[in-house]
């Protein structure tokens, strides 16, 4: 089932462009989603989602709220 989700996850990022190329805010979304099936079903992905967030702080904060992390929340009640 893992190996599906990441195949369908890295389908969706591949779909991103003509996706975008419609009307609408559809590629963000389709991106957002295949980077999401990837990082839950990835040890590797996640390991390197987060040492490139850590490398850009000010996206990581953004992409943190848009996929609805826990650490977004925890940064916020922090201050």
């Amino acid at each position: 089932m893992q190996i599906l989700l990441l195949i369908l996850g890295s389908m969706l990022i591949l779909a991103t462009p003509l996706v975008a190329l419609l009307p609408g805010p559809g590629g963000m979304f389709t991106f957002a989603a295949g980077l999401a099936l990837i990082l839950r079903n990835s040890p590797w992905a996640r390991r390197r989602f987060a040492r490139v967030m850590r490398r850009y702080p000010r996206t990581s904060a953004l992409v943190d709220r848009v996929l609805r992390r826990a650490s977004a929340k925890r940064r916020r009640l922090r201050g």
